[in-house]
């Protein structure tokens, strides 16, 4: 069987590319996750019972992720500046979506491609592109992560800064828009921690896979 280099590192950008917006797609798909943070965050303390909490936050992801035109936080107000700062967020959620799915469709469709062609990837070093595709993520993601562990704080300004370069609607301030009263900083911060949980239990996955098929292959 032919092997080919280029069709490895196409691979190996494929499956980073899966796995890095695979992990940032489960927060913004699983709602449950936010629900659990109304109570240990004493969310209920700002005068909003569960019910409004939870059908605000729905009405917020809900535009974020495509499925209505207009921004709306049930019963809170909000500004036009917010709701321009949403319409920047949806933006990013839907890129990350659509890359998600472009890069997984591209990824079985090279791997059948590759059965039906009889190619198989170069191993550089003895070693396949699920390997490397962990390794450079993993890599980089330790290091941001450990770079943010440090001071979160200024991570998430730098963050916005980059993702919203020149606009400073992402400054709320509670009186015009209270959605902000519950979506605090740590809840964001948790956002982080699972994505990069996520991230590497997934590169872990695949450096194991790798290491079996190496031995597999003696």
């Amino acid at each position: 069987m032919k092997t080919s280099k280029s069709l490895s590192v196409l691979l190996s950008v494929l499956t980073a590319l899966v796995v890095l917006t695979g992990s940032i797609a489960v927060p913004l798909l699983c709602r449950p996750f936010y629900y659990a943070h109304i109570g240990p965050m004493g969310l209920e303390d700002w005068g909003l019972s569960r019910e409004e909490i939870e059908t605000a936050y729905d009405e917020m992801m809900d535009f974020c992720l495509g499925r209505r035109e207009e921004f709306s936080a049930g019963v809170l107000a909000f500004s036009q500046s917010g709701a321009d700062h949403f319409a920047d967020v949806r933006g990013l959620f839907l890129l990350d979506l659509r890359v998600l799915m472009a890069a997984l469709v591209l990824l079985l469709g090279t791997l059948a491609l590759c059965k039906m062609k009889r190619v198989r990837p170069h191993r550089f070093l003895g070693r396949g592109p699920g390997l490397w595709a962990a390794a450079g993520l993993g890599a980089a993601f330790l290091t941001v992560g450990g770079l943010a562990a440090l001071d979160f704080d200024r991570a998430f300004v730098i963050f916005h800064r980059v993702f919203f370069p020149g606009k400073d609607n992402w400054i709320f301030d509670w009186q015009t828009d209270p959605i902000i009263l519950f979506l605090p900083q740590d809840f964001f911060r948790n956002c982080a921690i699972l994505i990069l949980v996520l991230l590497l239990v997934w590169c872990g996955a695949l450096i194991a896979a790798d290491v079996w098929a190496k031995k597999g292959g003696r």
